[in-house]
């Protein structure tokens, strides 16, 4: 299987650029598949690799690194767009191409033969299996020798690494230029991958939901990694206190006195190391990228003078505190002060002392303050002193150095000055030689790098013209492969109206049979008139000049292998072959809408990666049909889904051990399985004979499950059911066929001799025309015509031999997959899809004749499908479920009265001389 991991560019300005994509090719449809990782369900888009061209990628100027793109390719998609991917290596690069075209020109040279009669000989898909799939191989179209031959010599023998093939989904994904790896043109798709990542539950690991590699990875801190966060939010507390701090005035302070000084203790040198580690990591990638001295050493200074700034305010936040620390002492000093007063007067003291009191304490503070302002004027002063003296010493050095920097140049001055006048004394005779030397050097090196300039600039025109070569050659390949495409539509719409005109043409020999007379309006005359109608529309819309041969229009057996023509007798061949004929034009017209086909091709894609799942999109497109290449696979996974709790309780082996116990010890029912074998389905190839495939599996089929249910054994009608199942089936997977049929589909005792399931069945069903069709069930009561009799075989094989095959296998899809109460469905849209043509009917004789074959004469899979499920709505399982415990009471009551009257029969011919000689037909069998 084709698939690993590629780089796609995508996105627009900045964030243009590769990012790791999982890539799976679909050789159904020759399409590349790209998912954001492995486990993804839905993918992100497609390329279509069957109309595509591939080149390697030119970097563009100016690039990082000149072996940074030399593992790209691009796809050339027919509308112009162009997709680059690139690979790890040169070497995975060289093995997707080779890879890509083989399977370009495998599909290309396949897709006529599969396209030639796909109703025919239609192609079976991977997963085809059962007798259906024997009978297809699938042709294929005979290659060209010579080219056969230049691709095998062009081809390269290369092979692939680890990240390519079904083995490189565990691996990780390649590191990427980019971080960035979540799609903004797809983010519907993104969402939805995420959901179902979401659903399934996954807790083997912890990685987002959009994550693609270990960098998204979420990952709990370590205990590290917190005490770091707490220490910077306490820095930020801590700050932000300060600042509001300074703010305060003296007259309210509402903060913990005893917690202010722990704060101003702790963080000066803690707040530095940390600023330091901080400025040294951001400043880290600057040096690794640093390409020379000079600017490493500007860096440097640059780091150094912002940590000096950030010193110089952790200083000034210092002196803050310092100052809110003599504030918050004024204040409780002077509220000491007012307690001693207000203490004093209370005593009595005079208020004259008093106030002189205040004075003199205003006089003291006011003092006390001048002085400590003092006292900071001068630290500051004092301060500025040392950093002037600073200052200075350090123009000082600067000075000195400068005068001798200029003391050094000086020198080197004077020494350039000799050593140019001793050159020229020394050089001057020897000037015209090395001056003509050297002009005749620099030509030839311009010569050759003139030379050089040409080469790369043909090398460069020849690269682009065979690159445009290429894209034209596909152009043309392109264009011819839609002018076939129109061709082959115009034929199939051809071989429908032939085949119309077939049918009618054989509805006339079938009229022209039966004696006519001249005066009344015969109907053979008015397909005369239609036929004549039609002929000339097709000369007059037709040039006369286009002649095309004539298709085999309908073969022995169709696909499934049922006989399309009976062969004795000559009225009911002229029926089935206009039959076969409207079906075939039925089909044809229905295989030019490719919106079914499209929609399973883009759902099998979407689950490629994942298990399929019970959802409404996948019952909505199982009840359009699921088309032949994907049935085995289908009802393989329909089957599984309902016997699941059967086969977990098993052990391996479990079919073949019932088939060998069955084989090797007495078998009641193995008799009658013997005489039903060929009964079967002999209008089928794969059961005409005892040499058939198709016998020998349906007997051992049959053996097995009479083994594992001997209270049924086996009952008429099981043979026909696994006879259908065998189509598309293997032997094991049809015998769980079965048994899901038998238990779990239908109610107990639907299979055993007294056929009860089966009777209470048609009861519910007699209800539910009654309710759903109230005017044919009037007119079947009206007639006294018992049409249970007809549908009893319905339900019993599920349609087998009363529909057309077409018909009957879509069935077979919705009810493998819904259950029994799609039969119902499918019973009521029989008698709905014909309600008028049998109300047109007025004796029960004729109805009950026209209730024989009505089915095999509705051919329009789609009308009646959407009778079933659209125009029978409202339809519970409940109100089934009700009526069949209702009227299994109602019967068992019956058998019960039936029973005491046979019991009494017995008694009186016992009893009775005249009726000892009578027998039942039971009696007589026994």
């Amino acid at each position: 299987k084709l698939c690993g991991y590629l780089q796609k560019l995508s996105g627009k300005g900045p964030l243009r650029g590769f990012r790791s994509r999982w890539f799976v090719f679909d050789p159904r449809r020759c399409y590349l598949y790209y998912f954001k990782g492995p486990q993804e369900a839905l993918p992100l888009g497609h390329l279509d690799i069957a109309s595509a061209s591939f080149s390697y990628h030119q970097p563009e100027a100016g690039a990082a690194a000149a072996g940074d793109e030399a593992a790209a390719f691009e796809v050339h998609s027919p509308n112009g767009a162009v997709a680059v991917l690139k690979a790890a290596t040169r070497q995975d690069m060289t093995y997707w191409l080779q890879e890509l075209q083989q399977k370009r020109w495998e599909y290309c040279n396949n897709l006529d033969a599969a396209k030639r009669d796909s109703r025919t000989s239609p192609t079976p898909g991977d997963f085809s299996k059962g007798l259906v799939a024997k009978d297809n191989p699938g042709s294929i179209l005979s290659q060209n020798a010579s080219a056969e031959r230049a691709r095998n010599i062009l081809a390269l023998e290369t092979s692939p690494t680890d990240l390519v093939g079904e083995q490189a989904a565990s691996q990780p994904a390649p590191v990427q230029p980019s971080a960035i790896n979540f799609s903004l043109k797809q983010w519907s798709t993104e969402i939805k991958n995420s959901m179902s990542s979401l659903r399934k539950g996954n807790n083997e690991n912890r990685k987002s939901v959009f994550y693609t590699t270990e960098e998204w990875e979420l990952l709990d801190p370590t205990p590290k990694e917190l005490e770091d966060s707490m220490a910077l939010e306490e820095k930020r507390k801590h700050l932000a206190e300060g600042s509001k701090g300074r703010r305060l005035t003296s007259s309210a302070f509402p903060f913990d006195f005893g917690r202010i000084p722990h704060k101003t203790r702790r963080p000066l040198k803690d707040m530095i190391g940390s600023s330091k580690n901080r400025n040294s990591s951001d400043s880290s990638p600057t040096e690794w990228y640093s390409g020379n001295g000079n600017k490493l050493v500007s860096e440097l200074q640059l780091k150094y003078q912002s940590q000096q700034e950030e010193l110089e305010k952790l200083k000034k936040d210092l002196l803050s505190q310092k100052e809110l620390v003599r504030l918050l002492q004024q204040t409780v000093r002077s509220s000491q002060y007012d307690k001693y007063f207000a203490s004093r007067l209370c005593e009595g003291v005079p208020k004259d002392k008093l106030e002189l009191l205040h004075q003199k304490d205003d006089q003291i503070l006011g003092l006390n303050n001048q002085l400590e302002k003092l006292n900071l004027e001068k630290d500051s002063l004092q301060q500025e002193v040392k950093n002037l003296k600073c200052k200075v010493g350090e123009l000082n050095e600067q000075l000195g150095m400068l005068m001798e920097t200029i003391q050094a140049k000086d020198e080197v001055i004077m020494k350039l000055s000799r050593q140019l006048s001793e050159c020229e004394d020394n050089t001057s005779s020897q000037s015209g030689a090395v001056n003509s030397s050297m002009a005749t050097c620099t030509n030839k090196e311009l010569q050759e790098l003139d030379r050089l300039k040409d080469n790369l600039q043909g090398y460069k025109t020849q690269n682009k013209f065979l690159n445009k070569e290429i894209l034209e050659l596909s152009a043309l390949r392109r264009n011819a492969e839609a002018r076939e495409r129109e061709c082959q539509a115009k034929y199939t719409s051809l071989e429908a109206k032939l085949c119309q005109i077939e049918s009618k043409y054989l509805i006339l020999l079938q009229e022209m049979k039966t004696p006519v007379c001249s005066e009344e309006q015969s109907p053979a005359r008015e397909v005369i008139t239609q036929l004549l109608e039609d002929a000339l529309k097709a000369e007059t819309s037709e040039q006369p000049e286009q002649a095309f041969f004539k298709p085999h229009l309908v073969s022995e057996y169709d696909i499934y292998g049922f006989q399309t023509v009976p062969e004795d007798d000559d009225e009911e061949k002229l029926v089935a072959k206009s039959r076969a004929l409207d079906l075939r034009s039925l089909s044809l017209s229905e295989n030019r809408e490719i919106s079914t086909g499209v929609k399973w091709e883009n759902y099998l894609a979407s689950t490629m990666n994942r298990e399929m799942i019970r959802c409404v999109e996948l019952k909505n497109l199982i009840r359009s049909g699921i088309p032949h290449e994907h049935r085995s696979k289908m009802w393989k996974w329909c089957v599984n889904l309902h016997v699941k709790k059967f086969k977990d309780s098993t052990i391996p082996g479990y079919f073949q051990t019932l088939l060998q116990n069955a084989l090797e010890k007495q078998n009641p029912a193995s008799k009658q399985i013997e005489l039903d074998l060929l009964r079967t389905l002999p209008n089928n190839k794969h059961y005409s004979s005892q040499t058939s495939e198709g016998i020998q599996k349906l007997r051992n089929v049959l053996l097995a499950f009479s083994w594992r249910n001997p209270d049924i054994g086996y009952c008429q009608g099981l043979n026909r059911l696994v006879a259908i199942a065998l189509l598309y089936l293997e032997q094991e997977d049809a015998f769980w066929c079965l048994v899901t049929i038998v238990e779990v589909f239908m109610p107990p005792d639907y299979y055993t001799k007294t056929l009860l399931g089966s009777q209470v069945d048609q009861r519910v069903f007699k209800d539910l025309m009654s309710e759903k069709l109230p005017r044919l069930h009037a007119h079947f009561e009206q007639y006294k015509v018992d049409y249970t009799l007809i549908t009893f075989n319905w339900f019993l094989v599920v349609f087998v031999d009363s529909v057309v095959s077409d018909i009957l296998f879509k069935i077979w899809d919705s009810f493998l997959y819904e259950g029994p109460k799609v039969i119902f469905r499918f019973a009521l849209a029989l008698f709905k899809y014909k309600e008028e043509e049998i109300l047109k009917l007025q004796d029960s004789m004729s109805i009950f004749k026209y209730l024989r074959y009505f089915t095999r004469t509705i051919l329009d899979a789609r009308k009646l499908t959407s009778i079933a499920f659209g125009d029978l709505n409202p339809f519970p399982l409940r109100q089934i479920r009700n009526r069949r415990t209702y009227h299994l009471e109602k019967v068992r009551l019956e058998l019960t009265e039936l029973e005491a009257i046979r019991e009494d029969f017995l008694r009186e011919r016992e009893t009775c001389v005249e009726k000892r000689d009578l027998i039942s037909d039971d009696e007589e069998d026994s």
